[in-house]
């Protein structure tokens, strides 16, 4: 071929070396399937300090996040999230954080405890964007709390805590607390649609907020 190709010789599987590698694929596929969930849905609550809830999360989760709030002492609660994407021009509430804390109120606690910390629209990066509209509310109102605990849903927890402390900063802790989906099965999330789907998704966004993810388009 006029010298463009030579012959090499390579090894390659036999039937034995093919089934052991379909094996091995499927015993990984088995330790991830266990245990990506369990990893993504993170618990690792720091009680006291202030409270964080997400306010985009369905009613049984703010449900837990008051019942987590009356059991420990937390000096004040901030609801965090952007604009509705659904519905806004129907009622008075027009962001997550805004409507979050509204529901809040009806499940008991007082507007002495309850902020909401409304966020501005972004393509992306929602998440940490909330964060940063947090820090800059707490740094306009002259409050530092040392401490946080973050109320999230399934596997977005990790996640979250990750995007919260880029945006917080060095010298603050921030813990999370995971409420359990309703939405499928966690022990067998893979048999679901919207298991499969969620898990996958934020497996992903994890791993690109972790290795990629660098602060500074969103306003810091």
């Amino acid at each position: 071929m006029w010298g463009l190709l030579r012959r090499r010789q390579c090894l390659v599987p036999t039937w034995r070396g093919w089934l052991a590698l379909l094996l091995g694929m499927g015993i990984l596929a088995f330790v991830a399937a266990r245990t990506v969930h369990p990893f993504l849905a993170l618990n690792a609550s720091q009680p006291g300090g202030a409270m964080v809830v997400e306010g985009g999360m369905p009613d049984y989760a703010l449900e837990e996040a008051v019942a987590e709030f009356n059991r420990t002492h937390y000096d004040k609660l901030f609801v965090t999230g952007g604009p509705l994407e659904h519905g806004n021009f129907l009622i008075e509430y027009k962001t997550a954080a805004e409507l979050g804390a509204a529901r809040l109120l009806k499940l008991g606690l007082t507007t002495n405890v309850v902020q909401a910390v409304p966020a501005p629209w972004v393509r992306q990066d929602r998440t940490y964007t909330a964060a940063l509209a947090l820090k800059h509310w707490l740094r306009d109102h002259g409050l530092s709390p040392a401490r946080f605990n973050l109320i999230s849903v399934g596997p977005h927890a990790r996640r979250s805590r990750l995007l919260f402390e880029k945006a917080l900063g060095k010298g603050v802790t921030v813990g999370v607390m995971a409420i359990p989906s309703r939405d499928y099965d966690a022990a067998r999330w893979w048999r679901s649609s919207q298991g499969f789907r969620t898990v996958t998704s934020e497996a992903i966004a994890y791993a690109y907020a972790r290795l990629f993810f660098r602060p500074g388009g969103t306003g810091e």
